[in-house]
């Protein structure tokens, strides 16, 4: 046992339901922010600045709701001894609100689309945030001490990266295995629906136990402002907090960005709109084939020096990619990996980073704010992978894109054609350099990583 009363170790259940969690995780975080734009303006023909506000709405309120998440959820541990209640509360809701998601009826079109967009991606990144504010506070309560945090996460990243794989490449196989447009929409929502609630109640299940506590550093015995003046709380007093999660939110950006316009490479600049599973399998293969020496790297070198560097690939790779305009062909596909070994990096190291932020807020503090910094951090994580895909709709609308509700491409003007490019190229680049400034000062007990 670590001091804190928190187990130095994990259980074997644990590690396996922890992993298990990011098939949830990866699905809606991936498939959303992969063809939800698209699917706006290229099946539903809404145009791409209405689209890019019905991809947006649903994330600003989901930035109000994680802190409030997250302060239940705290209160729930304390009082039941468990956050499953939770976990399996977004577990089971999520299925249903995700296929709703994808099942606008045939009569609408426009705005009308978007509406209906809208209210089912409310209800969707609610049921989301039940599940994955209480499941991001859980390192800090299964095990004790950096290291052991650093083994614990890092199986949920490989498990993360294919699930990513899996549903970034497998969705828009299953969407043209069905006949594309609405029919295959409605039924890729249907069917990966199903797989991410199976993911996240297996990690409820596993990850606690009825009536089983999982015994937070340290336990308040006074009672806690609300969700949202304790998440602005936290953010106040936490500096590591908040240079970590701001580095993480542009970095999320940077590749929300890249995921938004993904597809519309595909079509638009290679020409192929199946290249997208080309495509998206040469970001994610790599992080998957380099994710135990990642892990390496962090144990000899420190997760924030890690982090630096794997940032720094990302910007050159991912800057490159702006020749794909001038002269599209296999070798952007080069880059797309190299820019996925460093997504390698960018997606374990920070998580690693979190629980040891965590501890060390409880440490100073002298109470457990476990569930109100995973709000926190949900609602930064979700708000950038959410607002990358609506920059690239931003940035297709000034460049005069055309949406259709009908299979046949649409030819584009250059500057859209441009549009595709820069916001798959340097827009990524741009926010992923933004981000070494907050990570460059980001300090919190380095010394101690290895523990």
């Amino acid at each position: 046992m670590s001091t804190t009363g928190v187990p130095a170790a994990p259980p074997r259940r644990a590690v396996v339901g922890y992993a298990l969690g990011s098939v949830g995780t990866g699905g809606f975080g991936t498939l959303p922010g992969l063809v939800l734009a698209y699917y706006l303006t290229d099946t539903l023909g809404v145009m791409a600045g209405l689209a890019g506000l019905a991809v947006t709405v649903p994330k600003i309120w989901d930035v109000l709701v994680d802190p409030i998440i997250g302060r239940a959820s705290d209160a729930s541990a304390r009082r039941r001894g468990s956050r499953r209640a939770f976990l399996l509360a977004g577990a089971v809701a999520l299925p249903v609100c995700f296929a709703l998601l994808f099942a606008v009826p045939g009569g609408l079109h426009g705005w009308a689309a978007a509406l209906w967009v809208v209210v089912a991606f409310v209800l969707a990144t609610t049921a989301f945030s039940l599940f994955q504010v209480p499941y991001i506070a859980l390192p800090a309560e299964l095990a004790g001490t950096p290291a052991a945090r650093t083994r614990l996460v890092a199986p949920r990243i490989a498990v993360l990266a294919v699930a990513i794989l899996a549903f970034g490449a497998g969705g828009p196989e299953l969407r043209e295995a069905f006949g594309g447009g609405r029919d295959g929409y409605l039924a890729m929502g249907v069917i990966t629906g199903l797989v991410i609630g199976i993911g996240m109640v297996l990690a409820a299940v596993l990850t606690t136990r009825r009536g089983e506590r999982a015994a937070p550093a340290v336990v308040p015995t006074h009672r806690t402002d609300g969700g949202l003046v304790a998440a602005v709380a936290a953010l106040r007093e936490s500096r590591p907090l908040r240079l970590l999660l701001l580095t993480f939110v542009l970095q999320a950006l940077a590749t929300g960005a890249m995921l938004g316009a993904a597809q519309y490479v595909a079509t638009y600049t290679l020409g192929d709109e199946s290249a997208l599973t080309v495509l998206f399998a040469a970001l994610v293969a790599p992080a998957l084939l380099v994710m135990p020496l990642a892990r390496r790297v962090a144990d000899r070198i420190g997760k924030r020096r890690a982090l630096l560097g794997s940032t720094a690939l990302f910007v050159v790779a991912t800057a490159a990619l702006v020749l794909a305009r001038p002269a599209p062909g296999p070798w952007v596909f080069v880059c797309v990996g190299l820019a996925g070994v460093a997504y390698a990096g960018m997606q374990l190291y920070p998580l690693a980073m979190l629980p040891d932020v965590i501890a060390a807020d409880a440490a100073a503090r002298g109470k457990d704010r476990a569930g109100v910094i995973a709000g926190v951090w949900t609602s930064g994580e979700t708000a950038g992978l959410a607002l990358g895909p609506a920059l690239v709709l931003g940035v297709l609308a000034l460049t005069g894109f055309v949406s259709r509700t009908t299979p046949d491409v649409v030819t584009q003007p250059a500057s859209a054609l441009w549009g595709v490019v820069v916001t798959f190229s340097l827009v990524p680049a741009l926010l992923a350099l933004a981000s070494l400034v907050p990570l460059a000062r980001f300090a919190l007990a380095e010394a101690a990583e290895g523990s």
